[in-house]
């Protein structure tokens, strides 16, 4: 699709991409102010995923059981279907192990960011501070998180959802505006 056709295509349908964009912006509202709610909906959600993989999986395993790595395949889908059956189950805890991987993602990142900062700060000039300063902030969020488990797993996820959710419905808002002013007379 050329640049275009999706100009046109955004244009014709910036009503959907309105609508789209509010609702995002408002259910990432509503998981910013009860986040614990939001924190039990996304394991939940997680849990399904998985389980419903898992399925696929199984049976895609056992349709295909001549081909090669049929036991992976067959273990695979197994691990699916119990984790998913885990969160659904037990979305609380669910939700300790998911903010536990939230914790190592951010630390990760953070640390990552500070080492991608410094190698190319030659390169950056000025601005390699900003990419120190993105890794420091990763690191404080994964320190601030994990000095309070196992409280902030019922917050944690769920407010980082609603954040995520209001600024992509804010993006989608901005864009279908910008579409509709630059609509043909």
């Amino acid at each position: 699709m050329s640049l275009t056709e999706a100009s046109k295509a955004l244009r014709a349908h910036w009503v959907a991409y309105l609508i789209e964009g509010i609702i995002l912006a408002i259910l990432g509202a509503a998981a910013i102010f009860v986040p614990p709610l939001a924190t039990l909906a996304v394991a939940i959600f997680l849990g399904w995923l998985f389980l419903i993989s898992g399925v696929l999986g199984l049976i895609t395993t056992f349709w295909m059981k001549q081909a090669p790595g049929f036991w992976w395949s067959l273990l695979s889908a197994v691990l699916g279907i119990a984790v998913g059956l885990i969160l659904i189950r037990w979305p609380v805890g669910g939700a300790i192990s998911l903010t536990l991987v939230l914790i190592a993602f951010f630390v990760i990142e953070g640390i990552l960011s500070i080492l991608f900062a410094l190698e190319h700060k030659r390169a950056l000039s000025g601005r390699w501070g900003w990419l120190v300063l993105n890794g420091v902030i990763d690191l404080g969020l994964a320190a601030v998180i994990f000095a309070g488990l196992p409280g902030t797993a019922t917050w944690a996820l769920g407010l980082l959802v609603g954040i995520d959710l209001v600024f992509g419905g804010m993006a989608l808002i901005t864009m279908a505006l910008h579409a509709r002013g630059s609509a043909p007379a």
